[in-house]
């Protein structure tokens, strides 16, 4: 366990892979090497419980899911890393472990796997039963903050504006017992000086060592102002009140037999607060009091005089005992001093490196890298304009050459640039309409022009404006209007009035059907071939449809037929009856 093992190497590189950063972060705080956590991977995982995107559930089942690992190392560990993010980070983090039903099950731990380590250093098998303390002392903290809504380490003390100091009486009295199960779980990590073997235990007891300043300056502070307003109680409360101060008194001694702990290990004296005892005389008078409320007589004084000595002893035991809380207070506030000049060092830090980052991204040579490789960011040039036209050039290069570095908008050169005699004529071949059976010959239906292009009169089509320049060629793309000739009416035998004056089957009888065969057979189309056929039949290119035809629109027409020449067209020519009747 000198380093990280090939396990913790692999578990973090396949959170790399996955793109899973907190749950690496957890595993490098966690690892199997036999020292504390880092503080690298700590303050990562303290500012991310300050962040709003940061998932806090994730975090802890992040952190308890490593609690559950087979190594010693691993758990104590990952009860550091919940127990340092319950001291220095945000509060949502105890909320959560207060609020979900998720605990550390660790009162059975035991860990076989190594039950005798190298000299000098305490084994698995000796480390356990201060990881099923240290685990019970966690789980005791957050069901604190759940009762109470506030964390007895972190809550404000003053005389005149505490929280514990200026509670009323009948909350007073449902808060203590809290704050006493708390410190009961925390002394019950019983250490000595020979078990702080190694820098994972030694790192949890500093932490514990922590908590317990800040909670016996609370704890003290809270006797104060019992004993305060003890003799204004009823004989319950006072009941109740002498029974918490005699508990008090127990755990002040074990208080003590901490402290000493903590001055064998090497903590400086003084960062160790005094600790200053009441008097006994103290007890004598509460007990005498609540005797006296009870019913019960005392034959040393009147119960007026025995009243007043009570609160004189009352009187002098809080003197101590606020001597007490001075000295707690003191050492927590210089505590709580380092802890924030360090937080106010780290956000130093951070202001530099981003102003000097900043610094550096505004630098001119920098800011100009900047503008070439972002394609976001905002160009001072002016945007090409497509449908622009640019100036007339004076003079015209004609080698190709000169064009390659031409940065000139290319369709308004295609726009500008005169057309030739063949591009022209091209231009009016497509124009003219292809020959089809349905249009009229070129002398009668005309091409369609746009009146934007002949008319000089007109506005400007192409303008420096997309929207606009498409709106003016739809308003400009206008088909001079001709005069059509009427629709070539179809006379259908069908549609032929039958005789007998309207009435249906009268006077008209059903021809027969002529025979295909025999001498008088006609075909159908013999009727509108009886004259010769001015027509030549050529077939022309794939795709050409049939041209008009005198003036009149022949359907089914041979395709590839062209029209007849002008004299053949002035021609009179037949009606023709399609069905040959």
């Amino acid at each position: 366990m000198a380093g990280q093992t090939i396990q913790d190497r692999l578990l973090a590189a396949r959170h790399s892979l996955a793109g899973q950063g907190l749950a690496k972060s957890v595993c490098k705080a966690t690892t199997e090497e036999l020292i504390g956590p880092k503080k690298k991977h700590l303050d990562y995982l303290i500012h991310c419980t300050n962040e709003p995107n940061v998932s806090i559930p994730q975090l802890a089942n992040l952190l308890i899911e490593r609690s559950q690992n087979a190594s010693w190392v691993v758990v104590f560990k990952s009860l550091i890393t919940v127990h340092h993010l319950m001291c220095y980070g945000n509060e949502r983090f105890t909320q959560y472990l207060a609020s979900s039903n998720s605990s550390f099950q660790l009162s059975n731990f035991l860990d076989k796997s190594s039950l005798q380590g190298p000299v000098g250093v305490r084994s698995g098998y000796d480390m356990s039963p201060f990881i099923r303390r240290y685990s019970k002392y966690l789980n005791e903290k957050a069901l604190s903050y759940r009762t109470v809504a506030f964390d007895f380490c972190k809550v404000k003390r003053s005389k005149e504006d505490g929280v514990l100091r200026t509670m009323n009486s009948e909350k007073l009295l449902k808060t203590l017992p809290v704050l006493q199960s708390q410190l009961d779980a925390l002394l019950e990590f019983d250490c000595s000086a020979a078990d702080l073997t190694n820098g994972v235990i030694n790192m949890a007891f500093m932490l514990l060592f922590r908590d317990l300043i800040r909670l016996f300056a609370g704890y003290n502070d809270s006797i104060i102002n019992l004993l305060e307003k003890y003799f204004d109680m009823n004989k319950k409360q006072c009941r109740d009140a002498l029974d918490l101060y005699k508990k008090f008194l127990i755990r002040m001694d074990r208080v003590g037999e901490f402290l000493k702990v903590a001055e064998n290990v090497g903590i400086d004296k003084g960062e160790i607060p005094d600790l200053t005892k009441a008097p006994s005389s103290l007890l004598d008078a509460l007990e005498q009091h609540l005797a006296s409320i009870e019913g019960k007589k005392s034959a040393a004084n009147t119960p007026t005089q025995a009243t007043s000595t009570h609160r004189t002893d009352v009187k002098t035991g809080v003197s101590a005992l606020s001597s007490t809380s001075s000295s707690f207070g003191t050492i927590a506030q210089q505590a709580d001093g380092v802890e924030e000049s360090l937080k106010q060092a780290v956000l130093a830090e951070e202001e530099a490196v981003l102003n000097q980052y900043k610094a550096k991204v505004n630098s001119p040579v920098n800011g100009t890298i900047a503008s070439v490789n972002n394609p976001f960011l905002v160009s001072s040039e002016p945007i090409v304009d497509l449908f622009s036209c640019p100036a007339p050039a004076t003079q015209t290069s004609t080698k190709a050459s000169d064009d390659l570095l031409q940065l000139s908008n290319p369709f308004a050169d295609m726009f500008s640039t005169p057309m030739t005699g063949s591009q022209t004529n091209a231009t009016n071949d497509m124009s003219t309409p292809l020959a089809n059976n349905w249009m009229k010959s070129n002398q009668s239906c005309p091409a369609p022009t746009a009146t934007g292009a002949s008319d000089s009169g007109n506005k400007k089509v192409l303008t420096g404006d997309l929207d606009s320049s498409l709106a003016s060629l739809a308003e400009n793309l206008t088909i001079n209007k001709v005069t059509q000739p009427p629709p070539v009416q179809w006379n259908s035998p069908k549609n032929t009035p039958k005789p007998g004056n309207g009435q249906p089957g009268m006077g008209w009888s059903p021809q027969p059907m002529a025979a295909t065969t025999g001498a008088n057979y006609r075909p159908m189309g013999q009727g509108m071939m009886s004259n010769p056929s001015p027509f030549v039949s050529t077939y022309g290119p794939m795709g050409v449809q049939p041209s008009c035809i005198g003036g009149s629109a022949v359907g089914g027409g041979n395709l590839g037929m062209t029209a007849p020449s002008s004299t053949q067209s002035s021609q009179p020519q037949p009606v023709l009856d399609p069905f040959g009747l």
